[in-house]
């Protein structure tokens, strides 16, 4: 949404506007919707062109010409009719009506034909057809926007090369057999080198084409860049360029020292230059809904506007405010000023949509001061989308255009009526405008949101309400640093240590919002779940409305809203049944990769994480449903990027005493990056040692792979075979975590551990690949088998072959893409997260229980008892000394226990589908398909023994 600073034009438009036929005299200024639909005939004809075949628009410009002239033949006749009698006022009026309608099929052949022309570019010329060939070639090109770093994402095991994206005009291209003039957008992806290209230079680039990734895209081709060296230049930047890059270099310099979220966001807010914002900063203004404050806008030239000419609905009275009025500059000179200056803030702030809308919208509102013409602001803005459309086409499928007009629109239309509204029952001025324009935006611009991100921020507006203050202090100091950097560093640090101040808070405000457990709502990602969103804001504004009328509903309403996005979690428990009670191990839905998370005691905050997944921030969102807020030890079992890129997720805003890994450092870069972020952080990082044991409260657990560095011909065969595994017991419960260990890696543990037990969970190892080796799947004998997988990758993970010899072998499959985030309890129970909650869950149970352990066997009324097994017999050693508080004070080893149990308990009775018993030479338990248990004999193995029956017959 575009920043609420922009509320004093808002304000403006409603108030007295003032004409220049004598100082005294004033009109209303009431809603001109003359150039509105002309404007909006001329955006929807360009952002259907774009896409259309030539001959299809040019036939529709001619019918819609035909239609015009005919309309405005029959205006004509109209108002040719008999003028004095009684019927004259509706002659005129139905006149009238027929030429506004030929004026919006006149504007939209106008923007239909300017985008056909628009969009001819992108398919003439060689470059189109070598794009489709994925041929190689060398362009020369002229930069027309400042690179911009791409987003780095995990693809597979792997992290994105760092790059960044250049948007260019190619002039020339030189191809094998061929060389040609031309004159055709492109899209550069060139190593980070480039990142310091002005607009307006000229380079010569080659390598591979390709298509743009969608049609009707605004670039014929795509050049990614051969090499990694610096760009080989043809011809400098402009000197306009030059100037406007040494300003914006000027106020990063004089920001340097401040502290360092106001030292990355100062220059956001108020040049747009983002590139020192952190990823997680950026992603909590995405929370927040506050990524408009990074998108310079409106706000920013309205501050600057006012500063030099006071309210605009002033400008023309003889008590006019502003720098301009105080030192008797005369109108129409402040109106040229003020052009300068909005024609510098584009250039200096880059035409980005956002910036144009701004511009454009000034530069109407100054020409409408200067020439004494009455100063409405719909109408301009209105005329400066017709202008924008025309001039660049390609902004009406621009979604940044979009939100700008659109929050502007509710701005100027909607803020004022419902500031009104808020002041009729009672409010302060201040705050209903406030609060009004805050919502007006917001609501018009949620539904555009949700299509681009799939998701509804619950704390935008209370958000945008705490930075207000600060957008303008913030944009005035900043443009003072900039100002002054050239000539007065020493005044320019000032004004930028000034200006960190709101900066920070604006900082503050995000970070705390984004934390929040319910800052967001997830929603349909579609333009229908757009549409749904927009029917729901109109039937809550209707429903406001009465509301209104009623405080105590109105308070109710607030509290609701206050629990949906705190969300304490005895509450969220009771609604949602996630996480489940007495919960000992989870595997959150992070994507394709892997983040498992152990408590170490049922309720606990504490708990030892394995793995963090792909991406920071669902992680973070699954540790903080799951309530955990110490992690004692973070073990990352490989250096793949589906298993440590999350780690800035895992570390934010909790006390993580060491990380563990794997002794194999590879892949160096990602091995570099765990270590970079355990650094900034302060955390530790030890290498995992086999053999080595810890216990954290109720949970203990044993490092049984990799082996030593050098010792293993299997471990060093690749990241992968080198993952930590580890055998966890918690809560009468024995559980394998494997990592990704492919079959030469799993042979060589089942070699190992020849004596390795059964297991009641199983985290099967690379995602569910096909790659398992079944000789350990038959050894482990999984009750639960749980696989942590994205949705639609494109891995075909898991394997069907895999799942169909885990559930040959009696397990139940539980999967993350289709499950969501899983938990089991100390009782065995697996649970699934998913939107419809605890419901959800009693039928995913009961689903279970249908199920025969061994996939399929038949119906049998037979119970099988609650065993009392046999402790696993193992030789004791000293937990490892480490600077976690994982290691606690060495427990007493196990008492060893016979090799068979006596009996089985006959306390415990329920009925299973089919019987699945089985017994080892260590350990002996029940199966069943839903429900199923095992214990330790522990100390206590004789008393039980004497207590019990006789052995089941069964077991």
């Amino acid at each position: 949404m575009t920043r609420t600073a922009e509320a004093p034009a808002a304000r403006g438009s409603r108030q007295r506007q003032e004409g220049t036929s004598g100082p005294g005299r004033s009109q209303e200024g009431a809603s001109d919707l003359r150039l509105v639909f002309p404007a909006l005939g001329a955006w929807g004809a360009a952002a259907l062109a774009l896409t259309a075949d030539g001959g299809t628009v040019a036939a529709a410009c001619g019918a819609a010409l035909l239609a015009a002239g005919l309309l405005i033949v029959l205006a004509r006749r109209a108002r040719r009719g008999r003028p004095e009698t009684s019927g004259a006022a509706g002659a005129s009026a139905r006149a009238g009506a027929l030429v506004a309608v030929a004026a919006v099929l006149l504007c939209a052949v106008a923007g239909a034909a300017a985008a056909a022309f628009a969009a001819a570019d992108t398919r003439r010329g060689p470059l189109p057809e070598l794009a489709r060939r994925y041929g190689q070639a060398t362009l020369e090109v002229t930069v027309t926007a400042d690179p911009r770093p791409a987003r780095p994402h995990v693809r597979g095991s792997a992290r994105t090369s760092p790059a960044v994206v250049v948007e260019a005009e190619a002039v020339e291209v030189v191809a094998p057999h061929a060389v040609a003039a031309v004159r055709t957008p492109v899209l550069l992806i060139a190593p980070p080198s480039w990142s310091e290209l002005l607009p307006s230079t000229r380079l010569r680039a080659g390598g591979r084409l390709a298509p743009p990734s969608r049609d009707g895209d605004r670039f014929a081709a795509v050049l990614r860049v051969d090499g990694h060296g610096p760009p080989r230049i043809t011809a400098p930047p402009s000197a306009v360029q030059r100037a406007a890059a040494r300003l914006r270099a000027g106020l990063r310099d004089a920001s340097e020292g401040l502290a360092p979220d106001a030292r990355a966001l100062l220059p956001g807010l108020v040049v747009g230059d983002t590139s020192r914002v952190p990823p997680d900063l950026d992603e909590a203004f995405r929370a927040t809904d506050l990524t408009h404050l990074l998108a310079v806008s409106g706000g920013n030239l309205t501050v600057l506007l006012v500063l030099l000419i006071g309210p605009p609905h002033l400008a023309a009275r003889a008590e006019r405010r502003g720098l301009a009025g105080r030192i008797g500059v005369p109108l129409r000179l402040t109106a040229l000023l003020g052009g300068a200056l909005a024609i510098a803030f584009v250039v200096v702030c880059r035409p980005e949509p956002s910036v144009l809308r701004a511009a454009a919208c000034g530069l109407v509102t100054l020409l409408a001061i200067g020439s004494g013409r009455r100063r409405s602001l719909l109408p301009a803005l209105a005329a400066a989308v017709l202008l924008l459309v025309l001039y660049d086409p390609w902004l009406a499928r621009s979604y940044g255009f979009l939100l700008s007009v659109l929050a502007t629109g509710a701005l100027l239309t909607l803020a004022p009526r419902w500031s009104e509204a808020l002041r009729r029952r009672g409010l302060a001025p201040r705050v209903a405008e406030a609060l009004a324009a805050a919502g007006a935006a917001q609501a018009v611009c949620a539904p555009v949101i949700v299509v681009l991100a799939a998701r509804v921020s619950l704390v935008a507006i209370p958000c945008n309400l705490l930075v207000e203050p600060a957008v303008a202090p913030a944009t005035v100091l900043g443009f003072a640093a900039l100002a002054t950097a050239p000539v007065a560093a020493p005044l320019a640090r000032c004004f930028a240590w000034l200006a960190g101040w709101p900066a920070s808070w604006t900082a503050t405000v995000a970070r705390t919002g984004a934390e929040l457990p319910g800052a967001e709502l997830g929603w349909p990602g579609s333009w229908q779940g757009g549409l749904l969103l927009a029917l729901a804001v109109t039937a809550a504004a209707l429903a406001a409305r009465r509301l209104l009328h009623h405080p105590w509903m109105c308070g109710a309403c607030a509290l609701l809203l206050l629990l949906a996005v705190v969300r304490p979690a005895p509450l969220t428990r009771i609604v949602t049944g996630w996480p489940p009670p007495g919960w000992r191990m989870a595997a959150c839905d992070v994507g394709q990769g892997d983040a498992l998370v152990l408590a170490a005691s049922p309720g606990s905050a504490t708990a030892l994480v394995v793995d963090a997944g792909p991406e920071p921030r669902a992680v973070d969102h699954c540790l903080r449903e799951l309530g955990v807020e110490t992690v004692p030890l973070l073990v990352l079992t490989h250096y793949h990027a589906d298993h440590v890129d999350g780690l800035p997720g895992v570390l934010r805003g909790r006390a993580v005493g060491a990380i563990e890994t794997t002794p194999y450092a590879q892949p160096p870069g990602q091995a570099a990056f765990v270590r970079r972020e355990a650094e900034r952080a302060r955390v530790p990082v030890v290498e995992a040692v086999p053999g080595e044991r810890r216990h954290l409260g109720e949970l203990s657990w044993e490092v049984l792979w990799p082996p030593p560095a050098g010792t293993s011909v299997a471990a060093e065969d690749g990241p992968n075979d080198a993952s930590v595994t580890l055998l966890v017991r918690t809560g009468g419960l024995t559980l394998l975590l494997l990592g990704d260990l492919e079959p030469p890696a799993q042979q060589a543990l089942s070699e190992a551990h020849p004596d390795l037990p059964p297991v009641d969970v199983l985290k099967v190892a690379h995602h569910g690949s096909a790659h398992q080796d079944a000789r350990l799947l038959r050894a482990l004998h999984p009750r639960l088998a749980l696989i942590s997988v994205g949705v639609g990758n494109p891995y075909g993970h898991p394997a069907a072959r895999t799942v169909a010899a885990l559930r040959a072998q009696g397990a139940v499959v539980l999967r993350t893409d289709t499950g969501g985030s899983l938990a089991v309890t100390g009782d065995g129970t697996a649970v699934t997260a998913l939107a419809a909650g605890h419901r959800r869950t009693r039928r995913h149970r009961r689903r279970a229980r249908s199920k025969g352990a061994g996939g399929g066997g038949r119906r049998t009324a037979a119970r099988c008892r609650d065993h009392l097994g046999c402790g696993i017999n193992e030789p004791w050693t000293q937990p490892s000394s480490t600077p976690t508080s994982a290691a606690s004070t060495p427990r007493a080893p196990p008492v060893p226990m016979p090799r068979r149990c006596a009996s089985c308990s006959s306390g415990i009775c329920w009925p299973c589908r089919s019987r699945i018993c089985r017994y080892t030479s260590e350990r002996r338990s029940c199966s069943t398909a839903g429900r199923w248990s095992t214990r330790s004999c522990g100390a206590s193995a004789a008393d039980s023994a004497s207590n019990s029956t006789a052995p089941s017959p069964s077991c």
